[in-house]
């Protein structure tokens, strides 16, 4: 049966009448759930309201950037904002985006567990999460930080007035929910696999957020010592980072981008589990390479922890480490070309059904592929002297990042938005938000590549006169951008009252969470699902017993 013959049977098929939306109603019921797929959404709710927070930070440091004078903030507002947009996004946004509300949903459900290894874990994470959340808000109502969201030292340490103490205890607070989920996937992985879910049947969407889960576990208790250490420094004047107290800025450098370029990842591989799930079910096809894209998601995990010295070229790094550094930064590019290919050789003479994840798919392929290859340009140690610290490097963060994770986490809203709610979104809206918001991101950042180039600092809210034009374009681009994410927002509002019945798979597409109904039960399975091919036989009728 064709996608689209199957979608319009799903559409007259009627949910179960029992499932976990719908078990127990009221806020005590969701607020002391340990159910993987409520938390999930909790996680979704609030996920979303920094999104929008980051992003209102965002479009007022855009407005300001409209004229080259500074004459809608201060500079010390202007640098609260940016550290604002940046500590909401990175910590609260773009971390636990994927892994926390489509991972927390989809593991279990992947490879036929009734739940996280760790239910009440699971919970506790997300008030984690919270709590973090609102020691971090607290700290931008009180005055807001100043130091941009890398806390360099000693500015962060003993200079500025800001509140760096309060913020830097909500990400140390935040931290430990990214740790109690790493932990939980870990074990959930290696424990609770239906029978038959051998690992080379893992789909590629658990081997991204396993390789993700390690990077959890492993990397974020340095980032949580180097705040407490910049912390303790601010209130006791402890000599780590302050050469007045025989200190060492750099050492904070160290610390700080050993988990932090690793973070890059645990932001963009789960992305790149989205997109290899999207592209094999759009293309009908088996995935291309499926071992490699699966070991080059452990390699990206390893590799990652060896290449943070490429932050420090200008930071009296000797030259001799920075080749090193280089080469290394160089090869954590292979893994994620490897699977760029895959995805490429997959679609390739495919039977391609145009919806709109795969659109997202195809968004992310791009963005990421411009932002993995200046990635090059900065790991080479002339060009980064020269466009250090210019827009030139916050342009190519932000094509990995916004527009390779959150292309990927939009992408994976839309393809298990049906199994989520089990109902249908109005795939025209849902086509054209696409489009709007690949058009307005290419005009928010590319021009910010031209700038760099040229030598335009990040971080000043005043420029020179002939940098205005491309200026307005970025900020052009970015209301575009905003208007491209409300749009989702309120037709997925609209489909959770309005939408059609989605049926139990309404792609026709492979995998353990396509075999229970749409929503699931709170069990996730009616039975015990037992395993007999790989998942992404897209040749052949799907078996599960």
């Amino acid at each position: 049966m064709s996608v689209i013959a199957e979608t319009t049977v799903a559409a007259r098929a009627r949910p179960p009448r029992r499932h976990y939306l719908n078990v127990n109603y009221g806020v005590r019921s969701w607020l002391l759930t340990v159910d993987h797929k409520r938390i999930a959404l909790l996680y979704l709710v609030s996920v979303t309201l920094f999104f929008f927070l980051g992003g209102a930070a965002a479009v007022m440091f855009r407005l300001e950037l409209l004229t080259p004078q500074s004459d809608l903030f201060e500079a010390e507002t202007y640098n609260k904002l940016f550290t604002l947009h940046g500590l909401v996004m990175i910590f609260f946004f773009l971390i636990p985006a994927i892994p926390a509300v489509l991972g927390n949903f989809l593991v279990p459900l992947m490879i036929g567990a009734r739940d996280l290894a760790f239910p009440k874990l699971n919970l506790l994470s997300w008030y984690v999460f919270i709590i973090g959340g609102i020691f971090t808000l607290i700290a931008a109502i009180m005055g807001g930080v100043d130091t941009g969201w890398t806390f360099y030292t000693p500015y962060s340490s003993t200079y500025s007035n800001s509140y760096v103490a309060l913020t830097v205890t909500g990400a140390f607070i935040t931290g430990f929910s990214s740790i109690l989920t790493g932990l939980n996937f870990i074990v959930t992985i290696h424990k609770m696999r239906a029978p038959g879910m051998t690992w080379l049947r893992l789909p590629l969407f658990i081997w991204s957020h396993y390789a993700t889960s390690l990077i959890m576990v492993l990397g974020t208790p340095v980032l949580a010592i180097s705040l407490v250490l910049v912390a303790l420094e601010r209130l006791f004047q402890f000599g780590i980072f302050d050469p007045r107290y025989g200190g060492d800025p750099v050492l904070f450098q160290h610390l700080f981008w050993f988990y932090s370029h690793p973070a890059v990842y645990i932001m963009i591989l789960p992305a790149m589990g989205v997109v290899s799930e999207i592209v094999p079910c759009f293309s009908r096809k088996r995935i291309f390479g499926y071992t490699f894209i699966a070991f080059s998601s452990l390699a990206i995990a390893i590799l990652g922890f060896f290449v943070w010295g490429h932050h420090l070229f200008v930071s009296s790094q000797s030259v001799y480490a920075g080749l090193v550094f280089s080469f290394l930064s160089m090869l954590v590019a292979i893994p994620s070309a490897i699977k760029v290919f895959n995805w490429t050789a997959t679609l390739y003479k495919g039977s391609i059904v145009y919806r709109t994840p795969l659109f997202y798919a195809l968004g992310f392929i791009g963005l990421f592929t411009i932002g993995g290859l200046t990635g090059i340009f900065v790991a080479t140690l002339p060009i980064d002297v020269h466009v250090h610290d210019t827009y030139f490097i916050v342009a190519h963060f932000h094509y990995i990042m916004v527009g390779g994770t959150i292309m990927g986490y939009l992408g994976g809203l839309h393809f298990w938005w049906p199994k989520i709610t089990g109902k249908l979104y109005p795939e025209g809206w849902a086509r054209f938000s696409a489009l709007v918001i690949f058009v307005g991101f290419n005009l928010t950042f590319f021009p910010q590549f031209i700038l760099g180039y040229l030598g335009m600092p990040r971080r000043y809210a005043a420029y020179p006169d002939e940098f205005q034009v491309l200026n307005v374009m970025s900020s052009a681009g970015a209301s575009i951008l905003g208007i491209g994410y409300l749009i989702p927002l309120i037709y997925f509002f609209w489909s959770m009252r309005y939408g059609p019945y989605a049926g139990a798979n309404p792609w026709d597409a492979r995998g353990l969470e396509w075999t229970t109904a749409s929503p699931p039960p709170t069990d996730n399975f009616d039975y015990k699902p037992r395993v007999s091919q790989s998942a992404y036989a897209y040749e052949e009728e799907q078996k599960v017993g």
